[in-house]
């Protein structure tokens, strides 16, 4: 008997040590920092910094995805690398250098593949999400963007140069079957897809108006929208093109920036079509729905980037601004919105700030900070 005893007590030991060094990854992300090549891991709780990782290679414009597990992030650099962090073991669990320019990438909604999108050479590379050895090479013949991952284990990614949109299905293996959508436009610079992977939507440099596809259909056709959308007749100098993944949806709105205008522009989610428009102080960048939908933040380009502006979703009016700092570049709401966390690189931090009493709640000292991105993105879709 005391031997059966004494081995439940040492499994409770064992058992409570174990637990004891657990980390949990929903309450963490991870801050890009551009200039040293690093990322910040973060803590949205104790609005903390937590570890540095450095060794990424040239993040000038770099992104990343999550794993469905929440404790590998895909690092998306500008000089090609594909980076796997590991952020529980806080250090670099792999790197390929796919290519020589590339600008984003998506994970499948298994979680079991990697795909980057490259200017240089172009084309679409997949890789295995836990060797990331190369799986699939896709060439475009083509600078590539607008990557996002869509249900079914597929890929939807668009060209610059020939105006084309590609469906890259992958539920069959490792050999993608492609799709071919041609007369999207002139020159598409970017793209993104609804949350529930229906609608997908490219922002076009060298003409105005936007092109969408429903995904829903067994023949996506291109549908041409909002033709006033763009630099118009009248156009101001454009610092900053806007990101596409920085619309925002409220509900049955989508909120976006104007190309080269002070402004936003409000759309219905079902029909296309704009439905108002809300002044702004510059030249909007991002325009990001916190979570329920209640306001719209907007960031600004170059020269006047140290400037947000909230809106409220229901009058469309303005309802609070204030300057964080000079060069806001991201901003990253928590999951449920109670907090939006804003990176400010000029000097060197990121700030958090209450969204319901603008309360400035903390600075987190960082390296030249850019895209802020918590692990809830895991759960996902284009993101």
């Amino acid at each position: 008997m005391k031997t059966l005893i004494s081995a439940l007590a040492l499994a409770t030991t064992l058992g409570t040590a174990a637990l004891s060094d657990t980390i949990a990854t929903g309450d963490l992300g991870l801050v890009i920092e551009r200039a040293k090549g690093s990322v910040l891991l973060v803590d949205q709780s104790d609005r903390a910094s937590l570890a540095r990782i450095e060794g990424l290679g040239d993040l000038s414009h770099a992104s990343l995805v999550y794993s469905p597990d929440e404790r590998f992030a895909y690092v998306f650099g500008r000089d090609g690398g594909l980076t796997k962090v590991d952020i529980v073991e806080r250090k670099i669990a792999n790197r390929v250098v796919q290519g020589g320019n590339s600008i984003g990438g998506a994970i499948s909604d298994d979680g079991k593949l990697v795909a980057v999108s490259n200017y240089e050479p172009g084309g679409v590379r997949v890789f295995d999400a836990d060797t990331l050895e190369l799986v699939a090479d896709i060439p475009t013949g083509s600078k590539t963007i607008g990557l996002v991952d869509i249900p079914g284990r597929r890929f939807v990614f668009t060209m610059w140069d020939t105006g084309e949109t590609w469906i890259a299905d992958m539920s069959n293996g490792n050999e993608p079957e492609i799709t071919k959508i041609a007369d999207m436009g002139k020159n598409p610079y970017d793209a993104l897809v609804t949350g529930n992977g229906r609608t997908y939507i490219t922002g076009l440099f060298g003409e105005d108006g936007l092109t969408a596809l429903d995904l829903w259909e067994d023949d996506p056709e291109p549908i041409r929208v909002m033709p006033n959308y763009g630099r118009g007749q009248e156009e101001l100098p454009v610092y900053k093109m806007p990101h596409l993944e920085g619309w925002a949806l409220t509900g049955s709105e989508f909120v976006l920036p104007a190309v080269g205008h002070h402004e936003v522009l409000w759309i219905d989610a079902q029909t296309l079509k704009e439905t108002g428009r809300t002044k702004t102080y510059s030249q909007p960048v991002f325009a990001m729905a916190r979570p329920d939908g209640r306001q719209v933040w907007v960031n600004f380009a170059h020269p006047m980037n140290d400037t947000i502006q909230v809106i409220d979703t229901v009058t469309k009016a303005v309802i609070h601004q204030f300057k964080p700092g000079p060069a806001v570049l991201h901003m990253e709401f928590t999951p449920r919105g109670h907090e939006i966390w804003i990176s400010v690189r000029d000097e060197n931090k990121v700030k958090v700030y209450d969204t319901q009493t603008f309360e400035l709640l903390r600075e987190i000292e960082a390296d030249s900070p850019s895209g802020i991105f918590f692990t809830a993105r895991a759960h996902r879709t284009g993101l």
